[in-house]
């Protein structure tokens, strides 16, 4: 496995759970740690940049006291950060992220050569998630030390390639860490994830179906009852292609059909949680509830430590049948 010597200890499954925009908090981020896999969070599901600097402080004295407590070595925690022009909060969130030295940071819609500089600054690594070859090797250019596949199929701000032809084209001129993103669901999908040449799984609409996951009921709800036939890939709903939900979009009457493109993107807007809890018409993500095609997997919404077990189980049976039937 190419994975940074750093990210390794209490590691227990090669699984990154994807930082979800209103989905990610402390409670599942450390729950996910302490259970051996890496927990994320994107930086903006915070109101304030004082409030990242409360998160984090939460989540590392939490962690802190379990590994006292138990003897064992809890998991890398990271952050995501919206590289992008629109996030205003950019440059003081990542001098909160360089003040608590967090240990992996996710970066999006960007990969820019000083906020890596800055995370390599005190030894953290940098993982950059793209959607095709041409954005993988401009993140490789200014030195990330891993790619996040976002294949077809991934919930949230989706790709659309075929997972073998991403991994594959990716492997032709980086040999660092790999992570494939996109209907993963089960143990046997890490175990298959690591057989196509990723070195870890990144998974996160299965997760918004865990206990711990800060969304409402009637989103884990719909989870447990949507197949793949239920997932749209539209840019009508938040400017660029992205997965959603269909129930989701029919209970708030919009027909994709006559719904019209918003004019412009902006993120900044978009990710404002302040903003969108106020918005009085339906919005991405807070409304319009994105999940990806891995949704006919779930069944239920068990604490994050139950399914992270079920999840090794899975992992260990799948490698285990691969070996005993293999040519």
């Amino acid at each position: 496995m190419s994975l940074p010597e750093s990210l390794r200890p209490g590691l227990k499954l090669p699984l990154v759970v994807a930082p979800m925009f209103l989905a990610s908090g402390p409670a599942l981020v450390t729950a996910c740690c302490k259970s051996g896999v890496i927990g994320t969070f994107p930086a903006l599901n915070q109101r304030s940049s004082e409030g990242l600097d409360q998160w984090l402080t939460q989540i590392r004295s939490d962690l802190d006291a379990w590994e006292a407590e138990s003897g064992e070595a809890a998991a890398a925690f990271g952050v995501n950060l919206v590289v992008h022009k629109s996030n205003a909060r950019l440059q003081e969130d990542l001098k909160i992220i360089v003040k608590h030295k967090v240990p992996l940071v996710v970066t999006s819609l960007g990969a820019v050569q000083d906020v890596v500089d800055a995370v390599h600054s005190y030894g953290g690594v940098v993982f950059h998630d793209i959607v095709n070859a041409r954005f993988a090797r401009k993140a490789a250019s200014v030195g990330i030390d891993g790619l996040i596949a976002v294949a077809g199929g991934a919930g949230g701000h989706a790709g659309d390639w075929n997972p073998f032809a991403l991994v594959n084209e990716i492997r032709q001129f980086f040999d660092k860490t790999v992570l494939l993103a996109g209907s993963l669901s089960t143990g046997r999908d890490i175990a298959a994830a690591r057989m196509m040449g990723a070195d870890m799984a990144y998974m996160g609409t299965r997760f918004i179906g865990t206990e711990e996951c800060q969304v409402q009921d009637e989103y884990k709800d719909m989870l447990a009852t949507s197949s793949a036939a239920d997932i749209v890939y539209t840019p009508k709903i938040s400017g660029v292609n992205a997965s959603f939900l269909k129930p989701s979009l029919d209970a708030h009457g919009i027909d994709l059909v006559t719904h019209k493109k918003p004019d412009h993107v902006d993120f900044g807007a978009e990710l404002d949680i302040e903003k969108t809890a106020q918005a009085t018409t339906a919005k991405p993500w807070k409304d319009l509830w994105s999940a990806g095609h891995g949704v006919g997997s779930i069944t239920d919404a068990p604490p994050a430590s139950e399914l992270i077990q079920r999840l090794k189980n899975e992992y260990t049976n799948a490698i285990a049948a691969f070996k005993e039937n293999s040519l």
